[in-house]
């Protein structure tokens, strides 16, 4: 029963890690004439982690999109960071204990 929960595991892992690399900033998706918006820079933030990881791993790849359209990107991208790492930083919170 373990080796079955492990093997799904690495399997589910794998097909993630496949998903989130076909959209990470710098692989070629966005052009000077076709610049990432407001959605672009939320799903930026929320993998940057991992494009992080796969940027050691590949040239070209990087956290933030160099195409993009100003503001708007900045904003998505800076509201899926801080809402990603802060809102687990807030959901660890310990209970304060009474006595």
């Amino acid at each position: 029963m373990k080796n079955k929960k492990w093997a799904a595991f690495v399997l589910i892992s794998a097909a993630l890690c496949l998903f989130l690399s076909g959209c990470v900033p710098g692989d070629g998706a966005n052009s000077a004439s076709n610049t990432a918006g407001f959605f672009m820079g939320v799903w930026h933030g929320w993998i940057a982690p991992f494009s992080l990881v796969y940027s050691l791993f590949k040239d070209g790849i990087r956290i933030y999109e160099t195409y993009n359209n100003g503001f708007r990107y900045d904003l998505g991208y800076y509201m899926a960071v801080i809402s990603g790492f802060g809102g687990l930083a807030l959901s660890r919170r310990g209970k304060k204990k009474e006595g």
